[in-house]
C-alpha cells in the first residue's frame, strides 16, 4: 500500500495512510506488558467507573462539549490546569495523557495552536484542524512502547518550550511556529517500531521506495503530506504557500534522521564559532528550527529522572522487541537490541555521552546558557550519574558469578562505542 503514492496538486508525493510494514505482532504482544511499569491499575483507579466504562466509545481528540458529562469534571479541571503550565520543563506528559483519555497529542496541539495565535492568523477551520490532528494521532501505533502518540506529544511540548527561548522567540514568524509544532507532532507518524536497518535487511517496500536513504523519515514526511491534503486543512491558502509548507515540513522531519547527527552538529558548531547566525534570515531560522526539533526528539535524558527513566525503559523495550523479531526470523540481532547483552543502563550512558550531550551543549551555547538550557543540562548530568550508579550496582551484584556481565563497565564502554558508530532511527530514542 505504501508504495502506491498519491501525487496531488503540488510536486511532493504523498503516501497513502496505513502503509506501515507488516510485522509479526503476535510475537511482540507476548511481551507487550513487560515495560508498562504497573500503570494500568493506577489508571483504572484514577478514572471514575463512568469514564472508564465509556473510554473505548469516546471520540478521538478533544472531547466535544456535548460529551463532557461522560468525564469527571475533576479530571477535565486537572487537564486544563496542566495546560496552563504547558511551557514548564517538568510538564508530565504521561499524566496529561491519562487525564485526556489518551488524547494528549490532539488536545495539546489544539491548545498550542490557539495560544500561539495560529488559528486566527492562518484562518484555520477548527473542525478541520481537529480532524487533521485526530488523523495524525491515530496514525501513531499505540502498541509501540516508545514511538507512539505520547512520544509525539512529548516532543511537541518540548518544541513549544524551545520556541519560547528568549534568543529565538522574538524572531519567529507565525509560519515558523506552525512549522515547528506540526513537524514535532508528525515527525514519527506511522512508525513501525523497528529501525531502518531492519527494514533494509528484510527488503521492506519502504526501504526500496526510498532507496535505503532516511527511509522512516521520508515515510513520516510523505504520510504527513497525505494527511494534510486529505483533511484539506490548508486548502484555503495560496498554492505557493502550501507547497512551501510541505517542503519545509520535509526538511524539518528529515533532519531528525540520527544518521545526520554529525552533519547538523558540525554546522551548528561552525555557525556558533563564526557568530554568523542571523535570525532575521529565513534560512538561518529554519536551520535553528531543525536543531530545535532534533533536540526535542532526543530530550528525554534531559527531563526529570522520574520521567526520563520511564522513557528509557520504553525505548529499550522497543529495542528488545526488535531483537526478538530478528531472532525469530534468524536475522543478525541489531546493536542495542539484545536484552541478554545490552542493559538499559549501558545503552542510556552511551546515548547520553555520544548523542545527547554534544548536541545540548551546543544548543546551550546558542541560547546563551538560558535558564532552560541550564536546567536541561543539570538533569542530563544527574540522570547520567544515576544510570552509572545503577550500572555499578549491576556489576557488583554479578561480580561473584559468571565474571563479566551485561552491566559491566567494560560492556558499557563497548556499547557506547557501538552506539556512536551504528546508532540509527529506532536504535536511538
Amino acid at each position: 500500500m505504501g508504495d502506491a503514492r498519491l501525487r496531488g496538486q503540488t510536486g511532493v508525493p504523498a503516501e497513502r495512510r496505513g502503509s506501515y510494514p507488516f510485522l509479526d505482532f503476535r510475537l511482540l504482544n507476548n511481551t507487550a506488558n513487560s515495560g508498562e511499569f504497573g500503570t494500568k491499575k493506577k489508571v483504572k483507579r484514577l478514572l471514575s467507573f463512568q469514564r472508564y466504562f465509556h473510554a473505548s466509545r469516546l471520540p478521538r481528540g478533544i472531547i466535544p462539549q456535548a460529551s463532557l458529562h461522560l468525564l469527571d469534571e475533576d479530571y477535565l479541571g486537572q487537564a486544563r490546569h496542566m495546560l496552563s503550565k504547558v511551557g514548564t520543563w517538568d510538564f508530565d506528559i504521561f499524566l496529561f495523557d491519562r487525564l485526556t483519555n489518551g488524547n494528549s497529542l490532539v488536545t495539546l496541539l489544539c491548545h498550542l495552536f490557539n495560544i500561539h495565535g495560529l488559528i486566527q492568523h492562518f484562518k484555520l477551520d477548527m473542525v478541520t484542524l481537529h480532524r487533521f490532528l485526530v488523523m495524525v494521532q491515530e496514525d501513531y501505533h499505540s502498541q509501540n512502547p516508545y514511538h507512539n502518540a505520547v512520544h509525539a506529544a512529548d516532543v511537541t511540548q518540548a518544541m513549544h518550550c524551545y520556541l519560547k527561548e528568549p534568543k529565538l522567540a522574538s524572531f519567529l514568524t507565525p509560519l515558523d511556529k506552525m512549522l515547528g509544532l506540526l513537524a514535532a507532532a508528525a515527525h514519527d507518524v506511522d512508525h513501525p517500531g523497528v529501525n531502518q536497518p531492519f527494514l533494509i535487511k528484510t527488503n521492506h517496500h519502504l526501504a526500496n521506495l526510498y532507496q535505503n536513504m532516511s527511509v522512516l523519515e521520508n515515510h513520516h514526511w510523505r504520510s504527513t503530506i497525505g494527511m494534510l491534503r486529505e483533511s484539506r486543512l490548508l486548502a484555503h491558502l495560496p498554492k505557493e504557500m502550501t507547497e512551501d509548507i510541505e517542503q519545509q515540513l520535509g526538511s524539518l522531519i528529515l533532519a531528525t534522521d540520527i544518521n545526520r547527527q554529525n552533519e547538523f552538529l558540525t554546522q551548528l558548531k561552525t555557525h556558533l564559532q563564526n557568530k554568523d547566525l542571523r535570525l532575521e534570515d529565513e534560512q538561518d531560522r529554519h536551520f535553528v528550527l531543525q536543531i530545535a526539533l532534533k533536540c526535542a526528539d532526543i530530550c528525554n535524558p534531559c527531563r526529570v529522572w522520574e520521567m526520563s527513566k520511564q522513557w528509557s525503559e520504553k525505548v529499550c523495550e522497543e529495542f528488545y522487541r526488535q531483537g526478538d523479531l530478528e531472532k525469530k526470523f534468524q536475522l543478525e540481532v541489531s546493536p542495542l537490541c539484545n536484552q541478554q547483552k545490552d542493559s538499559i543502563a549501558s545503552i542510556q550512558i552511551g546515548f547520553m555521552t555520544y548523542i545527547v550531550e554534544p548536541l545540548f551543549q551546543e544548543w546551550a551555547r546558542f541560547t546563551g546558557n538560558s535558564s532552560l538550557s541550564e536546567n536541561m543540562l543539570s538533569h542530563l548530568a544527574y540522570n547520567k550519574a544515576h544510570w552509572k550508579m545503577l550500572l555499578l550496582k549491576q556489576t557488583r551484584s554479578s561480580a561473584g558469578g559468571s565474571g563479566r556481565s551485561s552491566g559491566s563497565p567494560d560492556h558499557a564502554d563497548r556499547g557506547a562505542e557501538s552506539e556512536e558508530q551504528t546508532v540509527t532511527e529506532g536504535v536511538a530514542p
